[in-house]
Order: C-alpha cells, then structure tokens, then sequence
C-alpha cells in the first residue's frame, strides 16, 4: 500500500513539474516572439523620421515664423499653406520640401527637437488641408548662425520643387 501511495504521488510530482516547464517554455516563447516582431515596427517609426535628401532650389515659396520655443502654427499659416497648395496643384509632378530652422543660443538638443516639431506642424497642416502626406517632405533641421535676427531663426521654409 505504500509503494502504491508513494506511486501517486510521483506522478502527481511529474505531472506538477511538468505544467510547471510548459509555463516557463510558454513565458520565454512570449518573450522571444514579441521581441522579433517588435522590430518591423520600430524600423517603421525610423522611417518616419528620415529626411529628405531633396536640395533645396530657388527661393522659398513661403516662410512662416514661430513664438519663441513654440511649434504651434502662427495665426497667418492658414493663407500661406492655402498659398503652398494651389501652387503645387499647378505643378505636376512638384513636391513640398520643408525646411526648419533654429538659432544657436540655448540648448542644442532641444533646439533641433523644437525645428523638427515645427516643421512636423506645418506638414501636418498641409496634410490636413488636402496635401498628399507623400508629397511633402522634411529636411534636416538646420541652424542660422551669424548676425541674423532670431526671429529670422525660428521659421520653416517652405518651397515646392
């Protein structure tokens, strides 16, 4: 009887173990199939933010100038992107290239992050208006050194090439 009893409780040990493997299998699988599917998503958000390699040409079609440490669009955008659009239905073929700037003075980092948010506005403005969001593309912000104003610093150029 106690060969019997100690039979028993082998298997329900065995039987314990081994829902106790297929957990553990379970949990690391998890972990490796959300790390390997992770990654097409996050190369997607990396396109996102790629820059245009476009040069820019000729004189830009619109300039629009932001608040100090603002990126909200400034109140006369609305006749300046209607101004982008209808020249962009003119031009078969054209695309918007947006240009952000920033000055020199504070903190490098942030500089960049406010120029790129700004022209990431003014984007999606356009798009919001009726631009196809593949017909307008961002260049790599960039910073007005020398002894232009500053308000002259916070703008985005807007040219349709």
């Amino acid at each position: 009887m106690l060969d019997q009893e100690d039979d028993s409780l082998r298997i329900v040990l065995g039987v314990v173990f081994g829902v106790i493997a297929l957990v553990i299998g379970l949990v690391i699988g998890l972990g490796v199939y959300a790390t390997h599917h992770a990654k097409p998503r996050m190369a997607a958000v990396v396109m996102e933010e790629a820059y245009a390699e476009v040069e820019p040409s000729g004189e830009p079609l619109v300039m629009l100038y932001f608040a100090v440490g603002e990126a909200t669009l400034p109140a006369d955008a609305g006749e300046a992107l209607g101004k982008v659009k209808a020249t962009l239905m003119e031009k078969e073929g054209a695309i918007v290239l947006l240009s952000g700037f920033h000055d020199e003075t504070g903190d490098a980092a942030k500089n960049v992050e406010l120029a790129k948010n700004r022209a990431r506005a003014v984007k999606q403005a356009l798009v919001a208006a009726g631009v196809p969001a593949e017909k307008v593309l961002t260049r790599k912000p960039a910073v007005t050194l020398g002894s232009g104003s500053r308000d002259e610093a916070r703008r985005v150029e807007i040219r349709v090439q």
